[in-house]
């Protein structure tokens, strides 16, 4: 790894930062100005009327780093364009649905349309086809996840920066083909850098929410992160990588999981927003997010620690410590809600 890698790349970084601070101090004033307000209510988590789409700034920072990327030689130019319009095809979805309510149906073709675009760029650089079916799936849902799991101020961006931040270890501790950093590398400390610039305007008080346009972006660009990833592991190694990529992301898809597969079993609208999540179940039991923000927090760093560990052992170790995880993670998640307690169905919107 030589340092002319870092050298470039560390001053981008501090660009990306701001570029995201920048995006969300402007998008605050935009949505001030037009109203675009989410409002408290019986099946949301705040208590105050708050600004959304500050995180038009990440997707601004994270669709010119894909250039960047490209043009740069960090990833293929095939790729890079396919994941810059992957990431436009959700952000663009996100940003309609943040001035006017858009039909969910037409919110997941984006998701899965972008799938495909991340998809045909895997299979032009001559990715195996089981990564494309991979990118089909991983885009649609790790965006719908981010998204559910953005209700209290600070979460989704902080778990996105850990993530991407553990994602970013893994490929550091495991052997990759050619010289210079790791192809995942790059793209996950450019996520976490964005949402580093855009987390002091969201937490410990959110003066603005991230928006569908900003979840969405960070669930797409995680998709890509874990991608490129399995993509760079060395011969034989994609199936034990899959495996621990799956434990800095564990706190979100676990309560996700758990939480939307339940809704579906009683047959609810599984869809629509509520306040069922073991988080928001946690912060209104504690009376603040921060508390929770930062327990989910010590989850994944605790976990990341973990993967990067058991990466050193082979897949029967790797798959043993992450059915672990995600067993102590169930356990985790059925205190934090309750359990036994009595579901509370949601009201419909006054």
């Amino acid at each position: 790894m030589g340092g002319a890698d870092w050298n470039g790349l560390l001053p981008w970084l501090a660009v990306v930062a701001a570029i995201a601070a920048a995006g969300a101090w402007l998008a605050r004033a935009y949505a001030l100005r037009r109203g675009l307000m989410d409002l408290p209510g019986e099946r949301r988590s705040h208590s105050v009327p708050t600004p959304r789409g500050g995180g038009i700034g990440i997707t601004l920072a994270w669709i010119l780093s894909c250039g960047l990327f490209g043009v740069s030689g960090r990833i293929p130019i095939a790729l890079a364009l396919a994941t810059a319009g992957a990431s436009f095809l959700v952000a663009a979805a996100g940003y309609v649905d943040d001035h006017r309510p858009l039909s969910p149906w037409w919110r997941l073709a984006a998701h899965v349309g972008a799938g495909i675009v991340l998809a045909a760029g895997v299979l032009a650089v001559h990715g195996a086809p089981w990564l494309a079916l991979a990118a089909i799936a991983a885009v649609p849902v790790l965006v719908n996840v981010w998204n559910f799991m953005d209700g209290i101020d600070g979460i989704a961006a902080s778990q996105a920066a850990l993530a991407a931040l553990g994602l970013a270890g893994l490929a550091m501790l495991s052997p990759h083909a050619g010289g210079g950093l790791p192809p995942a590398l790059a793209p996950a400390l450019v996520l976490a850098a964005a949402c580093i610039g855009f987390l002091p305007f969201n937490f410990p008080r959110a003066r603005i929410f991230l928006g569908d346009v900003g979840s969405g972006t960070l669930g797409v660009a995680l998709a890509v992160v874990v991608l490129l990833l399995l993509q760079g592991a060395g011969p034989g190694q994609a199936a034990g990588m899959l495996v621990l990529a799956v434990l800095p992301l564990s706190a979100f898809l676990i309560d996700a999981a758990l939480t939307l597969g339940g809704r579906m079993v009683r047959r609810e609208q599984w869809w629509t927003p509520h306040v069922s999540h073991a988080y928001q179940r946690l912060a209104g039991r504690v009376g603040s997010h921060v508390p929770v923000t930062l327990a989910y927090a010590g989850w994944t760093i605790l976990v990341a620690i973990v993967a990067g560990a058991a990466s050193a052992g082979g897949f029967a170790a790797r798959l043993a410590v992450c059915a672990g995880i995600l067993a102590a993670g169930t356990l985790a998640w059925r205190a934090a809600r309750g359990a036994g307690a009595r579901e509370q169905k949601d009201r419909p919107r006054g």
